[in-house]
């Protein structure tokens, strides 16, 4: 990387959304497309984004995001243990002109290209049955169930599209990871299902999409080429609650870089965690397909300790390890950790950006100008 793309730092939140509506108003563009690794704030921004929006009952974004997933919960028949249903939240503007719109046809659209489940909605109580061949109100899994709040999200799209006056409201669409629970295969097919629909809608409606699915972001960039649209890396800043945005142009796969140069980073500081090891393993699969390897062995091949980087690789990369409730490494294991990297690094020479100091260097400059 000849010409690494420029960082912006920003010191709130607002500051950062402000940026991104600007993108979408003043810059002229369709769409903003941001990558970032889970725990940095993507569903923070999005509600933010959302509120800033919002001046009393005047609203401008209808958002898919985790919250939208919590408008519907279960409801379990504890009693019988017969009839199971997922309970709608009809109090939330997400659902205005569901009833009188009727978008069981529209929903189910989309359903049958990635479910092999029927569903029925009950409008008198709210609820939604679900049912599977001879089989009546089952609960689908939560993968499924994700699907599914998904396919009503892109039927109400729709309308926004069509211009149907329930929705005229809405001027953005913001949609944060919207394949939490899917498989490669699905989380294919719902980028390219959301690609075509905001092709068709680009004179209609603007959209902010989020992500830590690199499969799902490469798609999306990739289908949503002819669009206007913006690639950011979101990384946090320095200071508390501060961010940076850095533009990756033409190069939808710089995530990758940027993904190691925070290992290093991690590496350095020696807060090493558990699901770095999950962030390493991600980067040499990602390497040895794009050499043409069947495996990310492929990239650790003849190194001194091989047998020992892959078994490692393969052990520590499994399991619940989690971003949220970080285990830190022991001191051997962060050896190793350490090791394996400088390997991969010394074979592969990356020109890895400086994300983090360059971004704290533009800000203590921006503090100190009068």
């Amino acid at each position: 990387m000849k010409n690494k793309p420029k960082i912006k730092s920003y010191k709130t939140l607002r500051n950062l959304v402000t940026c991104l509506r600007d993108d979408l108003k003043s810059g002229n563009k369709d769409v903003v497309l941001l990558y970032a690794y889970n725990g940095i704030g993507k569903t923070r921004l999005s509600m933010a984004f959302k509120d800033i929006g919002e001046k009393g009952d005047v609203r401008d974004t209808l958002y898919f995001n985790a919250f939208t997933e919590d408008l519907f919960h279960w409801d379990n028949d504890l009693t019988n243990d017969s009839r199971r249903f997922l309970k709608i939240n009809s109090d939330s503007r997400f659902f205005l002109g569901f009833k009188e719109l009727a978008l069981e046809d529209k929903i189910f659209g989309y359903l049958e290209r990635y479910a092999d489940f029927d569903f029925k909605i009950d409008y008198e109580n709210w609820v939604i049955t679900f049912s599977r061949g001879d089989e009546d109100a089952i609960k689908v899994s939560r993968g499924e169930e994700n699907i599914f709040i998904w396919c009503i999200f892109l039927a109400l799209c729709e309308l926004v599209v069509d211009g149907d006056k329930v929705y005229d409201w809405v001027r953005f669409l913001y949609i944060d990871d919207p394949i939490s629970s899917l498989d490669d295969n699905n989380a294919i097919a719902v980028a390219c299902d959301l690609a075509q629909l905001l092709e068709r809608g680009k004179d209609r409606v603007k959209a902010v999409i989020s992500s830590h699915h690199s499969l799902f972001f490469n798609v999306i960039c990739n289908e949503l080429k002819n669009l206007k649209h913006r690639k950011y890396f979101l990384h946090r800043g320095g200071a508390p609650d501060s961010y940076t945005l850095q533009n990756t142009g033409d190069t939808p796969f710089f995530h990758h870089v940027a993904m190691l140069s925070e290992l290093r980073k991690v590496a350095a500081s020696g807060q090493i965690y558990t699901h770095h090891f999950n962030m390493l393993r991600s980067i040499l699969e990602k390497t040895a397909s794009f050499f043409g390897f069947n495996d990310f062995s492929a990239c650790i091949h003849g190194f001194d300790d091989e047998v020992l980087y892959a078994r490692a690789l393969n052990l520590l990369s499994h399991g619940k390890y989690s971003v949220y409730e970080p285990r830190e490494m022991v001191e051997d294991t962060k050896e190793l950790f350490h090791r394996i990297l400088n390997a991969f690094l010394e074979r592969y020479r990356f020109d890895l950006p400086e994300l983090s100091a360059e971004a704290d260097l533009q800000q203590s400059l921006q503090q100190n100008t009068p």
